[in-house]
């Protein structure tokens, strides 16, 4: 598996740890989206694109944080038994890489292309493209 494309989006606020989103693309085939690059103790690493967990509330079905006191919808109280406050996770993963070698290979293309970005974006009329997404499905097949 190569990475074969990568797509950078700057954040604006330097200050924050969040230094930039992604798309990656696998083989020319397959596309991730939304990973994250985060500034972490020993320098820059990649976040795989995560959901938050949710729990149901028993009464009302609404969807709450799993570590929800009292539901949303209807204001009952979550108890341990029905979810609330039973997990430590609050994300899970979309998707990610298996084993730390294809962890590694992932982070080391995109903080080169996170750095290549950052130094295009210093040069007089530069435009993000991350969100150029009509050549993406240029050769879709039509249904």
């Amino acid at each position: 598996m190569e990475v074969t494309e990568v797509r950078i989006k700057l954040m604006d606020d330097n200050d924050d740890r969040l230094q930039a989103f992604c798309s990656i693309t696998l083989d020319g085939e397959f596309v991730v989206r939304d990973l994250k690059v985060i500034e972490g103790l020993k320098g820059p690493f990649v976040a795989m694109p995560s959901r938050k967990l949710m729990i149901k509330c028993p009464t009302c079905s609404w969807k709450n944080d799993v570590r929800a006191r009292h539901c949303n919808g209807c204001g009952n109280r979550i108890t341990a038994e029905t979810g609330g406050q039973t997990r430590s996770r609050l994300f899970a993963d979309i998707a990610h890489p298996i084993n730390a070698a294809c962890r590694e290979k992932i982070q080391v293309v995109v903080i080169a292309a996170l750095d290549a970005e950052r130094e295009r974006s210093r040069q007089p009329g530069y435009i993000c493209t991350y969100d150029d997404t009509e050549d993406v499905y240029a050769e879709s097949p039509s249904t």
